[in-house]
């Protein structure tokens, strides 16, 4: 590749990363929230004084990351996903750790811990609001699953789910949904430890239990407890 076309094709990039940093600062400076619909691509066009097709590529660019959400024959509008972006990565990153030496992993489990367990005075604060009967429900879907040597892992995220939304933070929601979604599908890849169905079932009836007693200390223990137990599949 000669000097030239290496310096075209840097600066085709760095036009890109200018031209899709424009977009979602007008989204920014309009208000524009999760839904609300963009100007047309015409609009866009002469208010950022740019050619249709570099302004579909950005699109194309801002709509990996969740930021946009191309409806073809309607428009295009604000995304809500914004985590959408950071979930391929850590996929990304997840599955080439399994294949190494499960570094990725292991730091991603760290992270969700210190959340959840840095969690556990709120989600008391907020216990009244918590639907028992639903975490109820769930834990014992897992333990009807783990009677017949069963996983539950759709109950499992009903369980932590209806635990953390009542405390009002959509975003803490989010990120525990894209951690939780990462290393499920990571989950028949990695080799199995001492968390039997019976043992993941009996992780969370503590959680619950502890919940239910109003006691901190219990139901921090029973968290660290929880990710202990997973995390020795990857030590």
């Amino acid at each position: 590749m000669t000097t030239s076309a290496r310096g075209r094709r840097t600066g085709a990039r760095a036009n890109q990363r200018a031209l899709q940093e424009a977009i979602t600062q007008l989204i920014v400076e309009r208000g524009l929230g999760p839904g609300a619909p963009l100007p047309t691509e015409l609009e866009l066009m002469q208010e950022l004084d740019v050619s249709r097709h570099p302004l579909r590529e950005a699109m194309k660019a801002l709509e990996a990351l969740g930021i946009v959400d191309i409806r073809h024959g309607y428009g295009t509008y604000v995304g809500s996903a914004v985590l959408s972006g950071l979930e391929t990565g850590l996929a990304f990153r997840g599955a080439l750790s399994v294949q190494g030496d499960y570094t990725d992993i292991r730091n991603l489990l760290e992270l969700r811990e210190v959340l959840e367990a840095g969690l556990v005075g709120r989600v008391l604060a907020a216990a009244g609001e918590i639907d028992l009967d639903a975490l109820e429900s769930a834990v014992a879907e897992m333990e009807r699953a783990a009677a017949d040597g069963r996983y539950a892992p759709a109950a499992d995220w009903a369980f932590h789910e209806t635990l953390y939304r009542p405390l009002g933070n959509a975003l803490v929601l989010d990120l525990l949904k894209v951690f939780w979604r990462v290393f499920n599908a990571l989950d028949a890849q990695l080799p199995r430890a001492g968390d039997t169905p019976a043992v993941t079932a009996g992780w969370h009836r503590r959680i619950l239990d502890a919940l239910r007693a109003g006691d901190a200390d219990a139901m921090r223990a029973a968290v660290v407890e929880h990710f202990q137990g997973i995390r020795a599949r990857v030590s």
